[in-house]
């Protein structure tokens, strides 16, 4: 029998939260590290360039889940969705702006139901995205006060550099131009909010590539602090759930030079296919309004809209922003590596669930996209590896998503598993990596009233929805109009644009073949499973 908690029980857990818990418990801990704009771009995951051998050495200790989604490619509702084990619609955070608890007050947390159960639960680092919670990382959340969002004390920083300028940059050159342009924005009387886009504007370099030490950024400064956290939560009776959250490979793409030695410029792959797909649906694309923000990308006009599709990056700028993508990437390994040395070294690691996951996947230049906000594969696909005492590591090709880590962390810890939750506990497969536990992921994303992008993601109020079910073969995306959202009753005359990608004979997502003759059958399929999802969802 499923262990599922109802919700009313639940309120009266977490009320009594705080008693009976004076001796050590017996339970697993949980390391639960979050990686921002992180694609399965690893060893562990097939691409052998990318240097991550400590994440690899994690996915050999666990599972690996190959087809992993997301349920919206964007760090807010991602992340709402991962932590609430809630699909988007449900949580209403589809955007950069919208406060989870102002929708949800109610609404439970992975942290604060371990808390509920008797764990200490800690955080540091980008777990939620800020802008999406209160100033405290969604309080509610931890038992003990949340650390911080992006950059840790200054001590922690090395001390030869001291802290980085913008929240990003050692650049001797770009700290010189930031303190200039700052300057220009006092001597003009500007607020803090504006002299900060004043200086963006001027200087905010996608790439830097400095000589200096890994606590110089944000994540290396924020791994010290993390593992001083991890030796003080050894001595404490209660079992721990710390969730650590790195905010690299985001950009910008700064990490010092080792990292970015690790390469040559010659041999980064650009994406072969650089253009929209055959059929396309116009607004499954967008202008990647995140990257045009950085002062060093030309300045043009659009990259991927309808009028103007075509204006592509100069090649040696591709090259730069992959090269400087993959130097983030081995960066943040090596800070990875640092915890899962320090949890071995503290004798934590044979009773310590450990779960990495990436927020969304990343364009890098493939339909001539940068960033994440669509519903394609390289946005949707992110990675998620889980290690738990007790099972054997193994890889598994069933479909996942981002709300069945919830369930899944409740199972492994012998947690009763609340019965309001969207996901499925993932334990079945990783007993037995040839199960499955559902048929398909489901992704979304909004676009704007006319579908052309002017900013880098749809907002609460787009009037465009798309919808996409992913299974080991297929993508079948369909984009609806007036606000629609799937707990609304279906009507499919609300049906503005469908998608259907076929895998197997096109996995860079070419053509699409949602009104090909020889995939009629393949689409009905596919259509009456989309209507079923909906009518599951329906005034949920």
């Amino acid at each position: 029998m499923k262990k599922t908690i109802s919700f009313s029980l639940l309120l009266t857990t977490l009320a009594f939260s705080s008693i009976g818990f004076a001796q050590k418990s017996a339970k697993p801990n949980v390391l639960f590290i979050a990686i921002d704009d992180l694609k399965p771009d690893m060893g562990c995951y097939g691409n052998k360039m990318v240097k991550t051998p400590n994440i690899d050495r994690l996915a050999k200790m666990g599972t690996v889940f190959m087809n992993n989604y997301v349920q919206q490619a964007v760090c807010g509702p991602t992340r709402a969705s991962l932590m609430t084990g809630k699909r988007p619609d449900y949580t209403k955070v589809w955007d950069l702006k919208t406060k989870m608890r102002d929708i949800n007050p109610n609404i439970l947390t992975i942290p604060q139901y371990f808390a509920s159960q008797g764990y200490s639960s800690q955080g540091i680092g980008k777990v939620y995205d800020s802008r999406c919670v209160d100033k405290k990382m969604d309080e509610p959340s931890w038992s003990v006060p949340y650390y911080n969002y992006f950059k840790t004390e200054e001590r922690y920083y090395a001390k030869e550099t001291g802290m980085p300028v913008s929240g990003a940059y050692q650049s001797p050159e770009t700290k010189v131009l930031v303190a200039k342009f700052r300057k220009e924005a006092e001597d003009k009387g500007m607020n803090e909010k504006d002299a900060d886009d004043y200086v963006s504007k001027n200087i905010k370099p996608s790439v830097e590539c400095v000589d200096v030490p890994d606590n110089a950024y944000n994540d290396g400064a924020n791994v010290v602090r993390a593992i001083e956290i991890l030796e003080k939560l050894k001595s404490e009776t209660k079992p721990f759930f710390f969730a650590v959250g790195f905010s690299k490979p985001h950009l910008p793409f700064v990490s010092p030079k080792k990292y970015w030695d690790l390469y040559k410029r010659e041999d980064m792959p650009v994406a072969p296919f650089q253009e929209k797909s055959k059929n396309a649906v116009d607004v499954a694309y967008h202008n990647a309004g995140e990257l045009r923000g950085y002062s060093d990308i030309p300045p043009l006009t659009s990259f991927t809209d309808q009028k103007s599709f075509g204006l592509t990056l100069p090649l040696d700028k591709q090259k730069e922003l992959i090269h400087g993508y993959y130097a983030a990437i081995a960066y943040t390994d090596a800070q990875v590596g640092k915890l899962l040395k320090a949890l071995d070294s503290l004798g934590l690691t044979k009773n310590t669930i450990i779960v990495l996951w990436g927020d969304h996947g990343w364009h890098l230049g493939d339909h001539n996209l940068w960033c994440k906000h669509t519903n394609f594969e390289q946005a949707t696909h992110a990675p998620l590896i889980i290690s738990a005492p007790g099972i054997k590591p193994s890889k598994s090709n069933s479909q996942s998503e981002h709300i069945d880590i919830f369930p899944t962390l409740c199972d492994l810890a012998t947690l009763q598993i609340p019965e309001q939750l969207d996901g499925k506990s993932l334990v079945p497969v990783m007993k037995n990596p040839t199960t499955s536990v559902k048929e398909f992921s489901v992704s979304q994303y909004p676009r704007s009233a006319n579908g052309v992008e002017t900013d880098r993601q749809g907002y609460a109020d787009s009037k465009l929805m798309g919808y996409s079910i992913r299974n080991n073969q297929y993508r079948y995306t369909v984009w609806m109009k007036d606000n629609f959202r799937s707990n609304q009753p279906f009507n499919p005359a609300l049906i503005v644009g469908i998608e259907l990608y076929d895998y197997k004979k096109d996995p860079l997502e070419t053509i699409n073949v949602a009104k090909e003759k020889s995939y009629d059958v393949v689409s009905k399929e596919l259509y009456g499973k989309m209507v079923a999802y909906f009518k599951s969802q329906e005034g949920k």
